[in-house]
């Protein structure tokens, strides 16, 4: 407040202070955007690499680990040549974006906009206007950049212990060019789903649901790993999972509190919410593994974290606290239920060797999370954030009931996109390259296929090499002075 009792805003927050700051501009927003998107990308790197390259078998610890950081590296490249536009540029269908590069000058630091949103009524009128966040095109690059990236990652997680390098060197802008992006513009960049008034706060239909189906549908093309390795996978470092975990978990802040594109009331609802139902998620899983298997399992308990995260992410901003509790609660019973029960009594589930699960973590919690938020959406909070107005969920009544149809419906698109376009991106990749390592480097492990180990020790799978591993050394027992 100045001298003359009004209200002034200090120079160093008002727009135009100099040629870097344009009048749009809001440096909140801004940099709780670059946190947000810096805090999904931690989630992938070192996140999901440690994780991967702990919760694995020892010979598969490189392997698993360099396929995350390779994806991160990968999608990087494909998105700002050609990806971004894809999904949030103009629209060339109604479910996909006009390809086209993210690298110009002009368009990256000028006014961020997805110029597919404006949404309009039955009779032309307009009825929500085009998203424009308050800070540069730059930063929806890479705040989008990040969860297309961990996407890819996601999938991996189905193919570890088997799939070729090679082959997921080709897979990774391939499924990114020809289903990532029809999902994130369908949902998020202005697409049919979008405009239908389909609810994805943060990623269950971009993201969780498309990892969970492509991972399954690809770990079926790709084949099992050996036999050896389907009986016996124990984790070589469980505190490196754990660690792991932990980034996804704190990382979760960016992921759901960046989705209002703002450091908002939404955004601070989103991340409560998150903390709620993942810590919800843990307990239940850890108390029905003690209840019956008689042993809380850590490995359970990171299973837990990833489906509490993954089902409140399509509602995070839209539904009530309370809410979110119940959906904790249900994230760490089904998944657990389809996982440890069901899993092992299918047939069909028993005939693909989804290597991590990826299917329950990812695909049935999204899910679950998807038809959740048809229920619990909340009207003022839907308000908030949601391009169709008046939207609910079917607990608060009114039009609450088609929108748990529409939720429905939405998912059943993602996924039968996902089987097909998978199933079609892994034959293409066998007519070139094939899609499995060789018999012997599937014995052998990281070995084998990198020429490096994780840890300085000789074990499971690895050819002995005294060059290498060092001679054996045969134990002398010292003499003792008579």
């Amino acid at each position: 407040v100045d001298q003359s009792g009004k209200m002034s805003v200090p120079v160093a927050y008002q727009g135009n202070t100099s040629a870097a700051v344009a009048d749009w501009l809001n440096k909140g927003d801004n940099a709780w955007q670059l946190t947000a998107s810096t805090l999904v990308g931690l989630m992938s790197v070192p996140g999901m690499v440690v994780l991967y390259g702990g919760v694995v078998k020892k010979k598969w610890a490189v392997n698993s680990a360099f396929m995350a950081l390779y994806a991160f590296a990968a999608v990087w490249i494909c998105w700002v040549v050609w990806a971004y536009n894809m999904s949030f540029g103009e629209e060339l269908l109604p479910f996909w974006g006009k390809a086209g590069p993210a690298l110009d000058q002009a368009f990256l630091v000028g006014r961020a906009s997805l110029p597919a949103t404006a949404h309009y009524r039955a009779d032309g009128t307009l009825e929500t206007a085009m998203v424009e966040p308050y800070f540069p095109m730059a930063t929806v690059v890479y705040f989008q950049c990040v969860f297309a990236a961990i996407t890819l990652i996601l999938v991996a997680g189905s193919l570890l212990g088997r799939m070729s390098f090679l082959a997921w060197m080709l897979f990774v802008p391939l499924w990114l060019t020809f289903s990532y992006t029809v999902g994130a513009f369908s949902v998020w960049g202005g697409g049919f789903l979008f405009h239908w008034g389909v609810i994805d706060y943060c990623g269950g239909y971009v993201i969780h649901i498309p990892a969970g189906v492509a991972g399954f549908t690809a770990a079926y093309w790709v084949g099992p790993r050996t036999k050896k390795d389907r009986e016996s996978f124990p984790p070589n470092n469980i505190l490196f999972a754990l660690t792991g975990a932990g980034l996804l978990w704190m990382g979760w802040a960016g992921f759901n509190g960046g989705g209002p594109y703002a450091a908002n009331v939404d955004s601070s609802m989103a991340i409560l919410n998150t903390n709620i139902c993942t810590a919800a998620s843990l307990i239940v899983w850890t108390c029905l593994d003690a209840v019956f298997f008689k042993k809380p399992s850590v490995v359970g308990a990171v299973q837990a974290v990833i489906t509490g995260l993954v089902c409140i992410t399509p509602g995070a901003g839209v539904v009530q606290g309370w809410a979110a509790l119940v959906m904790g609660v249900l994230a760490g019973s089904v998944p657990w239920y389809t996982m440890m029960v069901l899993h092992k009594r299918s047939k069909l589930l028993q005939r693909v060797d989804d290597t991590l699960g990826v299917i329950h973590t990812h695909g049935v919690a999204g899910l679950l999370g998807g038809v959740l938020t048809g229920l619990f959406a909340e009207p003022n909070l839907c308000n908030l954030f949601l391009p169709v107005t008046n939207s609910r969920g079917a607990f608060y009544g009114g039009n609450g009931g088609a929108q748990l149809g529409k939720q429905i419906a939405g998912a059943l698109f993602v996924i039968g996109w996902n089987v097909v376009v998978t199933s079609i991106i892994c034959v293409v990749i066998r007519l070139v390259v094939p899609l499995r390592m060789s018999e012997e480097k599937l014995a052998i492990g990281d070995d084998a296929v990198h020429g490096e180990e994780a840890y300085a020790l000789w074990g499971d799978g690895e050819h002995y090499d005294d060059t290498k591993h060092g001679a054996a050394v045969v134990p002398v027992t010292p003499s003792v002075p008579k």
